[in-house]
């Protein structure tokens, strides 16, 4: 019994002074505050310098990476926001046909569009991304994947400065975001992502 006392001793000593601690900033705080100009508030302030006025971050649910998606109704597109990237997310059903790299003129107009956008926030280099499901060879999926994202990152280029350098890809049937056991699943991992990092973040 009084090994188990000791061993229990010491947390308990040190978790007792960090209360301690913490109760004696949270007074100095709460009186800072009170008084952030005052006399009794223990700032002190060098050669003349005065306090900015006070800003409030609303930054959500994430702190470290404000995120922001926002997914059309059928889930054939999305897009997600930080604040260090934004990525476009197309599901390959929407742009190509099956087993096909060549973007119908629907999708064409899309990603046309999409480019538009991102030359709105003027990034140095985007990323074209293609990806497959786990069906036929691997060997197949790597091909048709880097396919589909040249075909993508052509129209975008033609969209976007010259001075806009890319880095286009094919991963395959690598990092999956579903699962390859059921169809729905498949569906989501046939895809195509753009990404890029706005100017300025």
């Amino acid at each position: 019994m009084r090994r188990i006392r000791s061993r229990f001793m010491l947390p308990l000593f040190t978790l007792t002074i960090l209360g301690a601690a913490l109760n004696v900033a949270a007074g100095g705080i709460q009186q800072a505050a009170g008084t952030p100009y005052g006399s009794g508030s223990g700032l002190v302030l060098r050669g003349g310098a005065t306090l900015a006025p006070p800003r409030i971050l609303d930054l959500g649910s994430d702190p470290v990476a404000l995120n922001q998606v926002v997914e059309d109704q059928d889930g054939s597109e999305r897009r997600e926001d930080t604040n260090t990237e934004v990525t476009y997310e197309l599901q390959a059903e929407v742009l190509f046909a099956k087993d096909s790299a060549r973007l119908s003129n629907s999708a064409q107009s899309h990603i046309a569009a999409i480019a538009r956008e991102i030359n709105q926030q003027r990034p140095a280099k985007v990323r074209v991304s293609g990806f497959t499901d786990t069906l036929g060879s691997s060997t197949h999926g790597d091909a048709l994947s880097t396919q589909r994202a040249q075909a993508v990152q052509t129209v975008l280029a033609d969209g976007l400065p010259s001075t806009v350098s890319f880095e286009t890809r094919g991963f395959g049937e690598r990092h999956p975001i579903a699962s390859n056991t059921t169809e729905a699943g498949r569906r989501e991992n046939r895809r195509v992502e753009i990404s890029f990092q706005p100017t300025g973040r």
